[in-house]
């Protein structure tokens, strides 16, 4: 049951009703209802019309009963085993979340961090070989590309451990490009 079923059924009001007080139709109510999340206005006519935060409407208590907590780590710690192949340390967990069906915000996260972390690291080393920095320069690139990976690793190993103990990413985003 979703949270809009279950709030409108506290206050003992058919989806029309709501549909009345709200201001938003029948049909998007059925829709969220049936597990798309609210947006924008609706979830703010939704929420004033139930006397709700807008948060409250957002919550999606599926995401906490579904995630598999131990595969959502391998997911994470399947990055590491191509860390030094920057694409490939974002396609393996995405193989992974599509072919086990983990969509979750955790496994949303960790794949959008790896994809943003395979864009600076091509884009440091085009930049190097662009610039072309002579010995030295390579020598430095070289170095720093290899910090970044180290870096990567730390990020992966440390929201692992996190993972086993709070359940939840210690390096985590804001958003999610998937």
């Amino acid at each position: 049951m979703s949270k809009l079923a279950e709030y409108r059924g506290k206050l003992n009001l058919t989806q029309e009703e709501l549909s009345t007080k709200s201001g938003v139709s029948v049909r998007t109510i059925q829709r969220i209802e049936s597990g798309i999340p609210p947006k924008g206005y609706t979830l703010k006519a939704l929420a004033k019309a139930l006397d709700l935060d807008e948060a409250d409407l957002q919550a999606n208590e599926t995401t906490t009963e579904q995630v598999d907590y131990k595969l959502v780590n391998i997911i994470n710690l399947s990055s590491l085993m191509v860390v030094f192949i920057p694409i490939l340390n974002a396609i393996v967990p995405l193989v992974i979340t599509h072919t086990k069906k983990q969509y979750n915000p955790l496994t949303k996260q960790i794949i959008t961090f790896q994809v943003l972390w395979s864009v600076v690291i091509i884009s440091v080393f085009l930049l190097g070989h662009m610039l072309n920095l002579g010995e030295f320069g390579r020598n430095s690139l070289i170095t720093f590309l290899l910090f970044l990976v180290l870096s990567n690793v730390y990020v992966i190993l440390r929201n692992s451990i996190e993972l086993n103990k709070n359940k939840k990413l210690y390096f985590g985003l804001n958003f999610s490009i998937i």
